[in-house]
């Protein structure tokens, strides 16, 4: 599904126009990601919790020239599906 089906489904279910969803939405990731950014976790209830982990530093390969180079380590957003959802899928 991608973000325009998305609020076009969540306008016609909620009443409110695409203009107010597409707000809604763009405000809600906007806060995620400022929550992550900063290392803080989010957690909504039986959804699933958005937090940043850390990949550790290793080698690599360069695939072109097959030079072993040195890959640093960088944070990473995750996120861990809660357990309602889990079971929904199931």
């Amino acid at each position: 599904m991608t973000q325009q089906k998305l609020i076009e489904t969540l306008a016609s279910k909620t009443g409110y126009s695409q203009k107010e969803v597409r707000k809604f939405i763009d405000t809600m990731t906007d806060l995620i990601t400022e929550k992550v950014k900063k290392g803080e976790k989010v957690a909504i209830t039986g959804f699933g919790t958005f937090d940043l982990g850390k990949r550790a530093s290793r080698r690599g390969r360069n695939p072109q020239t097959g030079e072993i180079i040195h890959i640093p380590e960088m944070k990473m957003p995750r996120f861990r599906a809660g357990k309602s959802l889990k079971e929904e899928v199931r």
